[in-house]
């Protein structure tokens, strides 16, 4: 694989460990700017909601773009916001830079998928789209841990500034390996931007879309919160929040890994084998959340469920979304980060209730509650299979 692609997927690691990263800061944020636990956690929303708006509309408008030029420039544009957000004393103003790294963060991956397949031979564009994503679930392993530490360690502006940093060498590989380019759908025979978001109005679709979003909410409603879960419910020192989270990351990992050999043969299966352990899940760790073993035991199989099924709904989104292939990405990735947004918003309140912090998790169970009592009455749609290249 070309150097340029493993520099743009060092880009899409920097991306993924700032989207994750602000579970392991929240204290540390919300004693800084003189504010809630939870209210440090629209943070994590903040992003999740510039994916939502950007995500459609910058894969629409990239669709006509030069490849280096836009990706140049979101590099840029992610890496300033975080210098910007290191160097703020202004609540308001990290909130604005979270919106607009998120902005970037959609713009970048929707050129980005593209232009790895240019990079390599035709029969290898699976290899390069593989490494180009591997830098997402490499970030819930390596890079969000290592940002807690970090953070820690020295400050949470520090993780600030080390992701910027790491958005450098990519910005430099943009340069060096990425060729201008420019391709219209439209006359290499594609289907037009108009045909494409028709998409949106088959209602299968839409019940993938929505069924993504709400196992997503579980996840960040859940995850968001894990420091204070960490720290306050179980006893242990800060630093064991690095471990948790490398404990999730890890469990992300594997579940990614298995979903993606059944997802496509027997989405079936994993829905309805991990739908509802998924769900006896949350509780369980609100349960016993104050026993270290289990609570690490419990994050790694929550991790592993919440990746599989979320993984699992995001190739159904795709499969449904076939007649829309430069926006599929997009919409995949709007309903994702629906749930990335609400779900912290969610949950959020719940630590001033009577549940402390074990309130984010069972608001988790609860949103998995719902979307299993959606999916199962449309369960053939949900789980529909792809026969001869064709979802049936």
């Amino acid at each position: 694989m070309p150097l340029p692609l493993y520099l743009l997927a060092l880009a899409v690691f920097a991306m993924g460990t700032s989207e994750f990263m602000l579970a392991g800061l929240l204290p540390d944020l919300a004693s800084e700017f003189d504010v809630t636990v939870g209210t440090a956690g629209v943070l994590t929303s903040a992003f999740a909601i510039g994916m939502i708006i950007s995500a459609p509309l910058v894969a629409a408008l990239a669709r006509n773009w030069p490849t280096r030029s836009s990706l140049l420039g979101f590099v840029l544009a992610f890496a300033a916001a975080h210098a910007v957000g290191a160097l703020t004393t202004s609540f308001p103003v990290l909130f604005a830079t979270r919106v607009i790294a998120a902005l970037a963060n959609a713009g970048f991956l929707s050129v980005a998928l593209a232009a790895a397949a240019t990079l390599v031979p035709a029969d290898r564009k699976g290899r390069a789209l593989a490494v180009l994503l591997s830098g997402t679930t490499l970030a819930t392993i390596a890079g969000v841990p290592g940002g807690s530490v970090l953070g820690t360690l020295f400050g949470w502006r520090a993780a600030f500034w080390a992701v910027a940093a790491l958005c450098l060498p990519a910005a430099l590989g943009i340069l060096t390996g990425i060729p201008t380019v420019r391709v219209t759908p439209e006359v290499t025979g594609g289907p037009t931007l108009r045909a494409e978001l028709a998409q949106l109005t088959r209602l299968r679709l839409a019940l993938v879309m929505l069924l993504g979003a709400l196992l997503n909410a579980a996840t960040f409603a859940g995850f968001t919160f894990l420091a204070p879960l960490v720290t306050d419910t179980a006893g242990l020192d800060e630093l064991w929040v690095s471990a948790v989270l490398v404990l999730f990351g890890a469990g992300s990992f594997l579940g990614v890994t298995v979903a993606g050999r059944l997802s496509d043969r027997r989405p079936g299966l994993v829905l309805a084998v991990g739908g509802p352990l998924l769900l006896l899940g949350w509780p369980a760790l609100a349960v016993l959340a104050d026993e270290p073993v289990a609570l690490f035991a419990l994050v790694f199989v929550q991790g592993a469920l919440s990746f599989a099924l979320g993984g699992t709904l995001i190739t159904r989104v795709l499969y449904e979304a076939a007649g829309a292939p430069t926006m599929a990405g997009s919409y995949a990735t709007a309903a994702l980060n629906v749930g990335a947004a609400v779900g912290p918003l969610i949950a959020g309140p719940t630590l001033n209730t009577a549940a402390g912090n074990l309130g984010p998790l069972w608001a988790s169970g609860l949103l998995v509650a719902v979307a299993l009592l959606i999916a199962c009455p449309l369960r053939t749609a949900v789980a529909a299979r792809r026969s001869a290249g064709v979802l049936q």
